[in-house]
């Protein structure tokens, strides 16, 4: 029997035929995404930058803050000190008594609204270089391709103060013989002179000083340039000469007995007050100045034992004074009376005081440095009484040993300058003879001077080289490794750093000594030569080292590696062997992450045009 049954031949079907597979996706392999070339989407490109830092435009001498300050933070004061010295051979001095622009100029504050302590940072290095007794770089280690070139050249320097010293300093470095003339018995001009113990230590500047002199500077002092004669002579011998005789000359008011011994030019009271040989006074003395020179001179006052006053035709906020002098001043119990002007000083006898006839002003500042008028307030009048009056109102350049062979800006040396003097090469229009400091310039602060010398004698280098038909090589300022800025980048503003980078920590707070033990020698004028500093540095490295952790270190990649983290094409990398960066166009979408990201504002967006 047969159990099969029969299928009909239509009911049979053929196997289906097998479907494709969809391909999986490139993103879902364990491939490399290098065949994805995004970087033609883009339209800008990102770029690593060296870019100045605002601190660095605002510093009269131009340095290399971030650069120097990067070296202490990493705890490198050697380095830190070396590139600091490009630019001032004074880093201890600046410490002290610059009147630190670079502060207001700081980015810090978009942070947490306090500028980095610049200034107490630069002392600390100073310190410590002068504690170890580091040098300053010889002209073998600046600039040997030139030596023979400017071997043989010899160049003068008329007047030791800070603007000559610094032109030495920066001539010696290039290989140059250097002589300063001197006035008096020691270099220093104003710093020695004018600036008081308790505001700069003697033992710092005779050692900043003889820093300079060891590296073959020769100073010679007692030799005052006086006459025409002397001044011919002088460049007659000399290849070239650097005009630093300051500004001696006191300005004096109209209708004051300064002929007695009760009216007395602020600064020759100060100069002797510095060497401990300050003339009695009388128990109350007035100060008529607003200015850093009427401050020393009211706190020497003060330390000598006298009742003193300030008297001042600005207010208060606008005292040419630093804010902090003011502020200690009136700590130390000066008075000071603002915002007022001396009509007259009435003279009644040696047995009786003098009587300063005062009225209240409107004080209006003009366009240039220390332009101004006043405008007197009806019925403001008022009496101050005084056993002395010590008048600090400015002082003049003496010019006469020139004769007529300088042209003149007003009062000062015309030099190819900037206004007032700070911002040019230095070079008068009589060949060979450039002017700088005091002399040629208003700007009458210890750093501008500095400044001053230092671009003086990068042009003086140019010029002598130049006369033997040899290019001027690479500075000294910038030798030591420096890297040049990027061309065409302006200054890092605040709106470029990544602030939320950085950690919000305070700025490190004044250190001041005690208010008993700045007046402790009171009473007499002898002492005044070693009056203690008020001011005083870190006194631990730990300080210093927190207070240069809160720098931006603008326009300065400091390789965190930022730019590479967060790239989110993997488009940047290090290069390897270096400490730079390579920005990788076949994958940059230019979607800018990293500029944003960079904690120091040293990248940027490059438009391109294809």
């Amino acid at each position: 029997m047969n159990d099969s049954v029969a299928v009909p031949a239509a009911a049979v079907q053929p196997p289906a035929p097998p479907q494709p597979v969809a391909p999986v996706p490139a993103t879902w392999t364990t491939g490399s995404t290098e065949v994805f070339k995004t970087g033609t989407w883009r339209a800008a490109l990102p770029r690593h930058i060296h870019a100045p830092s605002p601190c660095r435009n605002a510093c009269p001498v131009n340095g290399d803050i971030a650069e120097w300050i990067g070296h202490a933070r990493a705890g490198d004061f050697k380095r830190a000190f070396d590139v600091l010295a490009r630019h001032n051979p004074f880093p201890a001095i600046a410490g002290r008594v610059c009147h630190h622009p670079c502060e207001s100029a700081c980015n810090r504050p978009a942070l947490d609204g306090q500028a980095v302590s610049i200034c107490r940072l630069e002392r600390y290095v100073g310190d410590r270089a002068l504690a170890e007794g580091w040098p300053l770089p010889t002209p073998e280690q600046a600039r040997a391709a030139d030596l023979v070139a400017a071997r043989g050249k010899r160049v003068a320097v008329v007047g030791g103060g800070p603007a000559g010293l610094s032109a030495a300093y920066q001539l010696r470095r290039r290989g140059y013989s250097v002589t300063v003339f001197e006035a008096s018995s020691e270099a220093g001009g104003l710093l020695r002179h004018g600036i008081p113990s308790y505001r700069l230590a003697r033992d710092v500047l005779d050692a900043e000083i003889a820093r300079i002199v060891a590296l073959g500077v020769e100073v010679r002092c007692n030799e005052p340039l006086q006459t025409e004669a002397q001044w011919r002579a002088m460049r007659e011998k000399h290849d070239a000469v650097f005009v630093a005789t300051g500004a001696a000359l006191p300005k004096r008011l109209p209708g004051l007995a300064y002929e007695g011994a009760r009216v007395l030019d602020g600064a020759a009271w100060l100069r002797a007050a510095n060497a401990g040989q300050a003339p009695s006074l009388g128990k109350r003395v007035v100060v008529l100045g607003g200015g850093s020179a009427a401050l020393d001179a009211a706190r020497s006052a003060r330390r000598a034992g006298h009742d003193v006053t300030v008297l001042a035709l600005e207010p208060r906020s606008q005292m040419p004074a630093q804010r902090e002098e003011v502020d200690e001043a009136l700590e130390e119990g000066i008075g000071v009376v603002d915002g007022a002007m001396l009509l007259a000083a009435e003279d009644r006898g040696s047995r009786s005081p003098l009587t300063l006839h005062c009225i209240g002003v409107r004080f209006h500042a003009g366009t240039a440095r220390g332009s101004f008028t006043v405008e007197r307030i009806e019925g403001s009048e008022f009496d101050l009484v005084a056993d002395a009056l010590l008048t600090s109102i400015g002082q003049d350049p003496d010019l006469a040993p020139f004769g007529d062979t300088l042209a003149r800006d007003g009062a000062l040396i015309a030099t190819a300058a900037a206004s007032g003097g700070a911002g040019g090469s230095g070079a008068t229009a009589l060949p060979g003879v450039w002017a700088g400091g005091d002399v040629a310039s208003a700007a009458r602060f210890f750093t501008e001077a500095v400044g001053m010398g230092k671009r003086a004698a990068a042009d003086i280098d140019r010029a002598l080289l130049a006369a033997v038909g040899t290019q001027t090589s690479a500075s000294p300022s910038h030798s030591n490794g420096a890297a040049a800025f990027t061309a065409g980048c302006e200054v890092v503003p605040a709106s470029a750093i990544a602030t939320w980078y950085h950690v919000r920590t305070p700025r490190a707070p004044a250190a001041l000594r005690p208010l008993a033990e700045r007046l402790a020698g009171n009473g007499g004028a002898a002492g005044l030569a070693e009056a203690p500093e008020v001011q005083l540095g870190f006194a631990e490295i730990e300080a210093a080292l927190a207070e240069a952790e809160r720098c931006f270190s603008c326009g300065t990649c400091i390789t965190c590696d930022n730019c590479v983290v967060v790239c989110p094409d993997l488009a940047l990398r290090r290069v390897e062997g270096t400490t730079g960066y390579e920005v990788l166009g076949d994958y940059c979408k230019g979607c800018g992450l990293c500029v944003r990201e960079c904690p120091t504002g040293s990248m940027t967006m490059v438009e391109e045009r294809r």
